[in-house]
């Protein structure tokens, strides 16, 4: 059995050098390589690496790195909507204690990966889609604490 470490290599060597469209093509490639994991650990290691699916110039959607110049596609539009897909971020709306959060396709995950990994105080809970974020608040935080500790994470959302 492979290290984690090792693994994730593996997986931006395979995703820079390869078309993969599937997470079932990429354990594939990994099996192939002698890494044992399950779908949900590849899951999880997509998310920790911020892997992104795009749609390529044939119509397929393929996996893509931060690193890749398509992950950060700019616009000729205003300042403010290149930051936004800079980042991912689009919107944020609020039902009681509940948030979500909009997304360009493919960056939810990334963005609800970072919201856990700071464990803030005001966030109980996050799930993610592939262009929307369910946030759970926890009791006793107003919307305002909530957007004040997740700017520290988008920071596009000081424009709201």
């Amino acid at each position: 059995m492979k290290n984690k470490q090792n693994r994730l290599n593996a997986i931006r060597i395979i995703i820079s050098n390869e078309r993969i469209g599937s997470q079932d093509e990429l354990l594939k490639k990994l099996y192939a390589q002698g890494f044992e994991l399950t779908q949900a650990t590849l899951s999880r290691d997509l998310k920790q690496l911020k892997v992104a699916k795009t749609a390529a110039s044939d119509g397929s959607y393929i996996y893509i790195l931060p690193s890749n110049p398509l992950y950060k596609r700019l616009s000729k539009e205003k300042q403010s909507y290149e930051n936004q897909v800079r980042s991912g971020f689009v919107s944020i709306c609020y039902s009681a204690n509940i948030a979500v959060i909009k997304t360009r396709p493919g960056y939810a995950g990334g963005i609800a990966y970072d919201i856990d990994e700071h464990e803030l105080p005001s966030v109980l809970a996050t799930v993610a889609g592939d262009d929307t974020i369910l946030l759970v608040i926890k009791e006793g935080y107003t919307h305002s604490e909530v957007e004040h500790h997740l700017e520290n994470i988008i920071p596009e959302m000081r424009t709201l």
